[in-house]
């Protein structure tokens, strides 16, 4: 029975084959390179061995001297590169072995018969120029072990009495055990070139296919992340395109929640406190802005933004805000899970022209500017907790369907006395906060 030291050698001998002369810095492509070289090589010598073993027995007092100094030319320049460390030079000089020694020991040996197609071997030049250099470069191996071939044939078509004659003839047993050990021998080692090349290359596509399924996996989390930070429309936009995004809008409505007295109430709490009272308050805001179909543009402080008209989701975006106030109110004053401070909220809500853009190149915002945004930011800091105000234009826009107070006027910093409308609710509402 084998030991197991034994049993493993020859697989040790073959990775020893397939990593000899490999550098930590190698690309994949030039790894396999090497590999299918030096497995070409030390195949190529253990065949000759078995081949030079099994001619001593069978064969006549035939010379041995080209294939030992065909085996001694192989290894002695793989030790060579593995030396020296240059590839080119090893995989032009070792594929130039392999083309010319095989058509040297056949004319050394008489006829393509006579030495049982040992040139056959030379096919290893083309195969592993295919295989170690490119199709293209292959081109020129294969043309070369074609004119050899023809070569090597159209001289023993004419000279095969002369040669036969003129040398030890070889038993027509031995010629056909060659011809049949050349043949196995040559389409074993090709084989087995062409099966590692295939497996390696199948890993290294494997590999990009996991490593492409991780990039998509990395760019989805990056297009969510842009999506929370940009309008769909504006985030296309600025994947497609190195240009200033800034854009006039006619009429949009623009909505400011701000928290009442949060300074104070934040003064007796601590940091990991705080933030996980506006995580939780902005949170349901902002799935609130998703069910009404609106923007986030962005928080500011203890301040939540938010505007309608941006994109096409909601037709009635005025009356879209006008609801997504009353539902940001009533959840705060009922939803003590997630308002556990007790906090109120006072509401601004403007209506107009705006411009509306990204500032900057880096940790860049979408921001809204103009006389809208002023007026319902400036409105909402004159409110009253729980109480939404609007302005005239988003007044007449929701009159219809909303009921609101008796209007009352008040003094806006740099924009002087102003009519605002406290929103109550939609007509008919069953629950009338404010009446």
């Amino acid at each position: 029975m084998s030991s197991p030291e034994s049993s493993t050698a020859p697989s040790r001998f073959y990775d020893r084959l397939q990593h000899a002369g490999i550098e930590p810095d190698d690309s994949e492509e030039v790894r396999l390179n090497k590999s299918l070289l030096m497995l070409a090589t030390g195949m190529a010598s253990v065949a000759i061995m078995v081949w030079v073993t099994i001619y001593s027995f069978l064969g006549p007092q035939f010379s041995i001297n080209v294939p030992l100094a065909f085996q001694l030319l192989l290894v002695g320049n793989m030790l060579f590169y593995i030396r020296s460390r240059n590839f080119d030079f090893f995989r032009v000089s070792q594929l130039g072995l392999f083309l010319f020694l095989p058509f040297v020991a056949q004319w050394s040996g008489g006829t393509i018969i006579t030495t049982s197609g040992i040139l056959l071997w030379a096919l290893l030049a083309p195969v592993g120029a295919i295989l170690c250099i490119g199709v293209r470069q292959s081109v020129g191996w294969f043309i070369a072990w074609v004119v050899l071939t023809a070569l090597s044939g159209a001289v023993d078509y004419y000279l095969a009495d002369s040669l036969i004659a003129s040398r030890i003839t070889v038993p027509i047993r031995t010629t056909i055990v060659f011809f049949a050990l050349n043949f196995i021998s040559i389409s074993t080692i090709i084989y087995m070139l062409l099966r590692l090349s295939i497996a390696e290359k199948r890993k290294v596509q494997e590999s990009l296919e996991e490593a492409h399924q991780q990039v998509r996996i990395e760019q989805g989390r990056s297009e969510k992340l842009l999506l929370n930070i940009l309008p769909g429309s504006i985030a296309d936009r600025l994947k497609n395109s190195n240009q200033t995004i800034a854009d006039g809008f006619a009429d949009v409505t623009v909505m400011f929640a701000d928290i009442v007295n949060f300074t104070q109430v934040a003064a007796n709490m601590s940091p990991s406190q705080v933030f996980a009272m506006l995580n939780r308050i902005f949170s349901a805001f902002d799935e609130l802005a998703e069910q009404y179909g609106l923007e986030k543009i962005k928080t500011i402080g203890d301040a939540y933004m938010v505007a309608g008209g941006l994109n096409e989701e909601v037709d009635d975006y005025s009356a879209a805000i006008a609801d997504m106030a009353v539902a940001m109110r009533d959840l705060l004053r009922r939803d003590f899970s997630v308002n556990a401070s007790h906090l109120e909220v006072r509401f601004g809500i403007g209506t107009g022209p705006i411009v509306a853009g990204v500032l900057g190149k880096k940790k860049f915002i979408y921001d809204l500017w103009g006389d809208t945004v002023n007026i319902a930011s400036r409105i909402t800091s004159e409110g009253v907790p729980g109480m939404i105000q609007c302005d005239t234009m988003t007044y007449h826009r929701l009159a219809k369907n909303f009921d609101f107070h008796e209007p009352q006027t008040i003094y806006l910093k740099g924009k002087g006395n102003m009519t605002v409308y406290r929103l109550i609710g939609r007509k008919g509402a069953t629950d009338d906060e404010e009446s």
